[in-house]
């Protein structure tokens, strides 16, 4: 069997796309167990966050799956296929693994070394396995992923300094405003990220941060825990009037803030701009707002210069990232080729204990007079040539990291003792 990964980031659509993939819209849940029924999956796991869409299956004909998923996230978002295919990469086994390796390292992430991604690849598994779509092969690809996050961010300071994309907004205020103090903040939202981008900017001094949730009891918590002070949803259009930087970040699946509200917080006598950084995916700003004067509207594509200012500052530590993907890749590439030869290998066993039971019951009448004791270590040193006997072609079987040859021995024991009559 063979891993197929199919899917979309910030590397390969736009935001337009992006925000028109999102799994999570009608639940993570209702989209695996879609995914599963497909012939083409015998097991399947979907990550989907603001920066990426992905696909991960078990399958027997990578060519064939592949069309099918594709097939699929076009039926799942009532979608052309031909308008998402050019946006969508495909990897097959040890490449779909390097590629969950990186994104669970952070090193995919739009701002290298941010420690979300890994808690959201774990709430997606989660997920899968709650449904029942993960099997033995996606339970170890997704575990091992796990284990190489953790051993990058331990052995590497790839998420030292490292921003996450609500400081990466926060950057991108002061390189507008310069010094932040005495700026008066709203945050539309109070999920982790706006909690996140709360706290970066108290940091940086602002006058005030005002927050906003449809949920009442949310905003409140929120405010409480960043110093903040509260708005109630239906007086969001007072509360823009008043604010200097607008940060949105909700989980709305339609935009929150049209062109028309965002124009009435810009009358003709305000005298300040007003700074919309939009990081949620699907987009809470109406794009148009952006042709308003007095208005400077970002989306989260946006940050991408602040992105690579990041990578240049870890490079080092993104080599030393990449090395240790690497080095599991191989491992995980030798453990997932020597999963071919097991039935071979089970099979011999069965053959060789069959031939050492046979013999036994063959010699039973000169073994008869043998005491208990005798005849447990009869039973004994036979079991251990049997085992002594296979150990060498076994190891060498799981050792061996081409396919072909794998294929190749496997099909020469087959043949040599005979093996398909006993399966």
């Amino acid at each position: 069997m063979h891993l197929l990964l199919v899917g979309a980031s910030h590397r390969t659509a736009p935001v337009e796309l992006r925000e028109q993939l999102d799994f999570g819209s009608r639940g993570l849940d209702t989209a695996v167990r879609a995914l599963a029924g497909r012939q083409s999956a015998a097991e399947a796991v979907v990550i989907s966050t603001c920066n990426r869409a992905e696909l991960y299956v078990v399958c027997e004909q990578p060519a064939t799956a592949l069309d099918d998923l594709v097939g699929f996230i076009a039926d799942f978002h009532h979608l052309p296929a031909e308008q998402i295919r050019p946006h969508l990469y495909s990897h097959i086994d040890h490449d779909a693994a390097r590629h969950l390796f990186r994104v669970s390292s952070g090193l995919d992430s739009m701002v290298v070394g941010e420690p979300q991604i890994l808690g959201q690849i774990k709430d997606a598994y989660g997920v899968a396995t709650s449904v029942q779509t993960a099997g033995p092969l996606l339970n170890k690809l997704f575990h091992w992923a796990f284990g190489v996050g953790k051993r990058v961010r331990t052995e590497t300071a790839l998420a030292e300094g490292a921003v996450s994309v609500s400081f990466a907004a926060v950057s991108l205020a002061k390189k507008i405003f310069g010094n932040l103090r005495g700026r008066r903040v709203l945050v539309v939202g109070a999920g982790e990220m706006g909690k996140l981008t709360a706290t970066h900017l108290k940091a940086q001094g602002v006058a005030s941060v005002v927050i906003t949730s449809r949920t009442l009891a949310h905003a409140q918590q929120l405010a409480e825990e960043v110093g903040g002070t509260v708005a109630a949803w239906d007086s969001l259009p007072q509360a823009l009037l008043e604010s200097d930087i607008v940060i949105t970040s909700t989980g709305s699946s339609t935009p929150i803030l049209s062109k028309a509200q965002v124009k009435d917080a810009v009358p003709a006598s305000r005298s300040q701009p007003l700074f919309l950084i939009d990081i949620a995916v699907p987009r809470d700003v109406d794009p148009r707002a952006a042709e308003i004067e007095q208005v400077f509207l970002y989306n989260i594509d946006d940050l991408q210069s602040i992105v690579r200012e990041n990578l240049q500052k870890r490079g080092h530590e993104v080599s030393r990232a990449e090395q240790i993907v690497e080095e599991e890749v191989a491992k995980f590439t030798s453990w997932h080729r020597s999963r071919e030869a097991v039935p071979t290998i089970v099979a011999l066993r069965q053959r060789f204990e069959a031939v050492r039971k046979a013999e036994l019951e063959r010699l039973e009448p000169k073994l008869s007079s043998l005491t208990p004791d005798a005849r447990s270590r009869v039973e004994d040193v036979t079991r251990l040539i049997i085992e002594k006997l296979l150990l060498r072609p076994t190891e060498q079987l799981k050792r061996t990291d081409d396919r072909e040859r794998v294929a190749q021995d496997a099909d020469a024991l087959t043949r040599l003792f005979d093996l398909d009559r006993d399966r």
